[in-house]
Order: C-alpha cells, then structure tokens, then sequence
C-alpha cells in the first residue's frame, strides 16, 4: 500500500491522519480492503495524495490529502469507505485516531 511520498500541491489543503492499532487477529480481507479504500480513495474529487506505513507490531499511521473539507466530508459518507471502517471496528482494530488538519506550509529535502 505505501507508494512512497505523496506528491502534492502547493498548500492549503488537508490532512486526514489516521493512527490505528491492528489487534492480534490476522484477520482475512484486511489487506485487499486497505488497498481498495486507497483506490477508491484516489476515484473522489478532490484527493491528493497519500502516505502509509505499519510497523510489525501493528500500529500504523496513513495519512490522506484532500483539498478541502467538502472533499473529506463526502469520502467519509462513501458507502463502501464506511463499510470499511465498521469493520475495522468490529474486526480489525484494537484502538484508532483520527485526526483532520490544514496544511498551511509544506517543505521538504531530497539527497541527490
């Protein structure tokens, strides 16, 4: 699932951070579900970009891109994103976090 670095615009925009824990059970379908919200994710207007990484003992942080609030507010009403999520609290997660940031100012730095 993790492409790397997002490559995004210039700010504004918006950050969904989600921090999760995976509980114990390996649950099926996890993995082919995680893949299809980030392409489905990459269908709706207004998605920028993602970024992805879960370390072996579960945690996990995805953050996800968006241009505007409208944007985020119409993927998490998307019937089969909130399909997704009502499983991973039934069957996935032991614990998340969400959380909805603007991005005023982004830079970054490449060895080259």
């Amino acid at each position: 699932m993790n492409d790397g670095f997002a490559q995004l615009p210039k700010p504004p925009y918006y950050a969904v951070i989600f921090s999760s824990q995976r509980n114990a059970h390996d649950e099926e379908g996890y993995g082919s579900t995680a893949q299809r919200m980030v392409e489905l994710a990459r269908e709706q207007p207004g998605f920028l970009g993602v970024e992805s990484t879960r370390g072996a003992d579960g945690f996990g942080i995805t953050v996800a891109y968006w241009e505007s609030e409208e944007s985020i507010l119409a993927w998490r009403r998307h019937a089969e994103h909130a399909a997704a999520r009502e499983r991973g609290r039934s069957d996935w997660y032991d614990h998340f976090e969400l959380r909805v940031a603007k991005v005023e100012r982004a830079y970054g730095w490449d060895r080259q």
